[in-house]
């Protein structure tokens, strides 16, 4: 039995438990910004997504999945944006209304 697949296995239950626990420390008030940075540096993800849908890979299952890829990292992205725009909005004075 080849033991790559373990160790990756391992990897990633210790990711997801030591990633829990770090945003678990994070006050609720860091939480937004902190969280429309990562979105914003995640842009990284659709330059792997493209070069995963552009290449001829092995087979039209691999270029599939690339577009998919595009898809969610676009969608991730923008969505980081939109919510660092609400985020920024909330600091920003009213006009006072003379009514």
């Amino acid at each position: 039995m080849e033991l790559i697949p373990v160790y990756l296995a391992f990897i990633l239950i210790l990711s997801i438990f030591l990633g829990f626990e770090l945003i678990s420390k994070v006050p609720a008030t860091l939480h937004t910004p902190l969280m429309s940075g990562a979105n914003a540096i995640s842009g990284i993800t659709i330059v792997g997504a493209l070069l995963a849908a552009g290449t001829d890979g092995p087979s039209w299952l691999a270029t599939a999945l690339g577009a998919v890829a595009v898809f969610f990292a676009t969608v991730n992205v923008v969505g980081g944006y939109l919510v660092t725009d609400r985020m920024l909005g909330m600091f920003k004075k009213k006009p006072d209304d003379p009514a």
